[in-house]
């Protein structure tokens, strides 16, 4: 097991009620995993935000949820520009 550093911004972070936080997640943890528990522990409202979002991972933007999470995953819904 290690920990992953989660970053929620926009509407993810609504939906978790944080900004940040550590997942303990086996080594080989791919996003799949990740999204999986961020549903079990959020519900609907992170349901809502994971649909759309993408993640940050390895400072490559992926939908890949095959890819493996690694140190650190940002959690990036789509925002309104202006």
């Amino acid at each position: 097991m290690t920990g992953v550093s989660v970053r929620y911004f926009a509407a993810a972070a609504d939906a978790a009620g944080r900004t940040r936080e550590s997942l303990e997640l086996p080594v080989t943890a791919d996003l799949g995993q990740v999204k999986s528990v961020l549903l079990a522990k959020y519900g609907p409202d992170m349901e809502r935000v994971l649909k759309v979002a993408a993640f940050l991972v390895d400072s490559e933007l992926t939908r890949d949820l095959s890819r493996t999470a690694g140190a650190q995953v940002d959690v990036l819904p789509p925002f309104a520009g202006g």
